[in-house]
């Protein structure tokens, strides 16, 4: 993406905003590398394929306190990180179970915060802990794994909230609730596979 140095700046500013926010609601955030011409910089000047936590020693500094997080901010554009296994997992699928499973959840009225990107992968946000599908179309991050979050930048748009914390009151629920959902979505495979 390429912006002018004046909204570069408002989006820093935004990235900063959300990251202290995540923080003081207790969830473990990193800053990441950014994307600038065409690659990751921001990391000891090393540019690598994607978002990466900034400080190598990353693991060290899960669940500095939000006044800590502010600062790494200032100064410079970070995207935005999650490290999973602190209090918070992502259940990480494709586009279109995303949504048929989004749909599940919402038919039994349970609140998931789901994050999306412009690669098309969907996130659903859960208390650490719990056994997910064990199928290669579903990933769960645990411990020792980070995910992206809003509104963090990518090549090709900005990872965004298809759902937000907000609306399940920062209230994660068991990871068991997306495996459900993801069970009972309705495969497009199968239905087509029935109409033949």
């Amino acid at each position: 993406m390429e912006w002018s140095d004046s909204w570069r700046g408002a989006f820093r500013i935004e990235l900063r905003a959300e990251a202290v926010n995540l923080a003081w609601h207790g969830w473990s955030v990193l800053p990441g590398t950014y994307p600038a011409g065409g690659q990751w910089a921001g990391r000891d000047g090393v540019e690598d394929h994607g978002p990466v936590p900034v400080h190598r020693d990353w693991q060290d500094r899960v669940g500095t306190r939000a006044d800590q997080v502010a600062t790494w901010w200032t100064g410079g554009s970070y995207s935005i990180l999650l490290a999973t296994g602190h209090g918070v997992d992502a259940v990480e699928v494709d586009a279109d179970l995303g949504r048929r499973a989004a749909v599940a959840l919402r038919a039994t009225g349970i609140p998931v915060p789901i994050v999306a990107t412009p690669a098309g992968r969907w996130m659903f946000l859960v208390a650490s802990g719990g056994v997910v599908i064990a199928d290669p179309g579903v990933t769960h991050h645990a411990q020792g794994e980070y995910v992206p979050l809003p509104p963090s930048p990518a090549h090709h748009g900005v990872v965004h909230w298809r759902v937000k914390p907000q609306i399940c009151a920062w209230q994660l629920p068991h990871a068991n609730v997306v495996h459900e959902a993801l069970l009972s979505a309705p495969s497009y495979d199968l239905v087509a596979a029935d109409r033949s």
